[in-house]
């Protein structure tokens, strides 16, 4: 884990100063990939203004106080109430990306979770990220690429399962079909021209290869020889044989084969929490994606109260969408979150900083958590968790 300079962590103390950095050093279609939503991004926006709308009462008079960070879930302990969503193409936003954070995990004990549409292999994270390790799955078609897949993720020692339910379709992600993004990434002279423009993201680029999602390349290999093309059989593959086929059914397929904490990710409505529940769900992931899916969504947090009232302590309840700092994570917290991810704000730490980025995000959500908790006169997540009581 690479150090970072103090100069680095005061010059750029906050996620919006690493966005602003990141942007400057990504080619365009990389940026557009990572930043954008669907539609006119306004899911993405009524994220921001829902968490920018929950304010908490503070209390003073507390005498010195200390304040530990450190949560419990499924059974384990973690040194913060948040890890690393998980991103699918990482590899095209920066460079090894999954195993900076894998690491920057492992140091500072918080998840990372790996995705099905990965540029890296569960077997690759696995030596990296210890036992901080979730698997996120995109239900495969095929039972046989799932049993393995799943196998895969354990004998690798991924210990949690992260089910995305809430891509029943591809979205449209207009931002980055205007920005020249295809699947897979081509050298074109619009490409080439961005990522000259763009030295660091070139240079690492070139020192690591354009991005392959190696999570599935075996499959396609057992059905066709890769070869110069791999890159576009493996994304034709995901796009046919991945997706839009997750049902209740499958979900309990997938429950009796994993022998360990699930969360269902992407949830929104209560009808689907009780369903959930009722076949032994472990997590419910309030979510709606980032904004990235659906457009008029409601934002996640503004559906996060009433979830937590029909889940009623029954299952974990995780939650992702449009968080930024450490307050962020509080309001989750406070309105009923058991923990929270977050996915943007790792990779515009990445693409900022490379090497040292996923540790510059965890420094900035760690004092930003704990100055907030000092503010707010809580000296423990539980006793943040407490005050959904009196919002």
């Amino acid at each position: 884990m690479s150090t970072i300079l103090p100069d680095q962590l005061a010059k750029y103390p906050a996620i919006s100063d690493l966005r602003k950095r990141a942007k400057r050093r990504l080619p365009l279609v990389a940026w557009e990939y990572l930043d954008m939503g669907t539609g006119d991004d306004v899911a993405v926006s009524r994220n921001r203004t829902g968490l920018d709308n929950v304010t908490l009462l503070p209390q003073f008079l507390k005498g010195e106080q200390t304040q530990n960070t450190e949560t419990k879930l499924f059974g384990r302990t973690y040194a913060f109430p948040f890890g690393v969503a998980p991103i699918g193409l990482t590899g095209l936003m920066w460079p090894n990306a999954e195993i900076i954070l894998a690491k920057a995990a492992a140091h500072y004990s918080f998840p990372y979770c790996l995705s099905t549409a990965a540029t890296q292999t569960p077997e690759t994270i696995g030596t990296v990220v210890g036992n901080m390790g979730w698997f996120q799955l995109y239900p495969p078609r095929d039972e046989a690429i799932c049993d393995d897949l799943l196998k895969r993720a354990r004998d690798s020692g991924f210990h949690t399962l992260v089910v995305t339910a809430d891509v029943p379709a591809a979205s449209r992600r207009e931002r980055a079909s205007r920005a020249g993004l295809r699947l897979p990434p081509r050298i074109t002279p619009r490409f080439v021209w961005q990522a000259v423009r763009r030295p660091a993201w070139a240079i690492a680029t070139l020192r690591h290869g354009l991005p392959r999602l190696r999570m599935v390349e075996k499959y396609v290999n057992s059905e066709g020889t890769l070869n110069s093309a791999s890159l576009t059989n493996a994304s034709q593959f995901v796009g046919e044989r991945f997706g839009g086929t997750l049902s209740w059914a499958y979900l309990q397929r997938v429950r009796d084969l994993w022998n360990g904490p699930i969360v269902l990710k992407g949830l929104l409505h209560p009808n689907d929490t009780e369903k959930a529940i009722g076949m032994g769900i472990d997590g419910i992931g309030v979510s709606n994606h980032g904004g990235r899916q659906f457009d008029g969504a409601p934002a996640a947090i503004d559906a996060l109260p009433g979830i937590m009232q029909q889940v009623a302590g029954r299952a974990a309840i995780v939650f992702d969408s449009g968080m930024r700092s450490g307050l962020d994570v509080i309001r989750a917290l406070a309105l009923g979150a058991d923990f929270v991810l977050l996915g943007r704000a790792f990779m515009f730490g990445v693409a900022a900083f490379g090497e040292q980025g996923g540790a510059h995000v965890a420094e900035i959500l760690l004092a930003d958590l704990k100055t907030n908790m000092a503010q707010l006169g809580v000296t423990t997540i539980e006793e943040i968790k407490q005050l959904h009581q009196e919002t």
